[in-house]
């Protein structure tokens, strides 16, 4: 019998039409290109201290500043394209985040020259496959994890700015590195 009841969606996403088309098409979805994983490394170190929401609708903004994310295009910047950004109101314009941006460009190119992809880098941190997991409400949800722990640490090891635990678990959440759609939710049992 159809019915016209709206699909159940975590909580997250309140009635922002942008919110609800990146949870439906994007989140948690297990992620492998290098391109798009530093998209969301970018986007998750600019969130730091912000909300999703704000991040989300400078998403086309935040592409057009850095070059739609190209990482050797990002680690060739220097002072004058920070300071071009510091002056772009289309995103954040945070000197410490955008300057970790481009030093997290060059971090990510020596990832992928060490290891051939980020991809095969990030990966090895959930052993290849996504962590499911099985909440039922969001306050359920962690902010970290003994995975995002680990990433963190090896991510600073490697040089990499503005990836603390929790920065580093919304990443992964993001990427499908980690199924965290409440079990409820429609898309739960579809990146599953």
């Amino acid at each position: 019998m159809p019915t016209d009841a709206a699909p159940v969606r975590c909580g997250w996403t309140g009635d922002d039409p942008q919110m609800i088309a990146y949870h439906d098409a994007e989140w948690g979805v297990p992620l492998h290109d290098d391109g798009r994983l530093f998209e969301f490394l970018v986007l998750e170190g600019m969130q730091a201290g912000l909300s999703w929401r704000t991040i989300l609708h400078k998403r086309e903004n935040f592409r057009r500043a850095f070059d739609g994310f190209d990482p050797a295009r990002v680690a060739a910047y220097g002072a004058a394209d920070v300071e071009a950004r510091m002056l772009d109101a289309g995103i954040v314009r945070n000197r410490q985040k955008i300057e970790a941006a481009v030093n997290n460009a060059r971090r990510f190119l020596e990832v992928q020259a060490e290891f051939g992809t980020f991809d095969a880098y990030i990966w090895r941190f959930v052993d290849g496959r996504p962590i499911r997991n099985a909440f039922r409400s969001l306050a359920e949800l962690p902010a970290t994890s003994p995975a995002s722990d680990a990433l963190s640490r090896d991510l600073k090891r490697c040089g990499f700015k503005f990836v603390g635990s929790t920065v580093c678990y919304a990443h992964m959440q993001a990427t499908g590195m980690v199924n965290d759609h409440v079990v409820d939710c429609f898309r739960y049992r579809a990146v599953g």
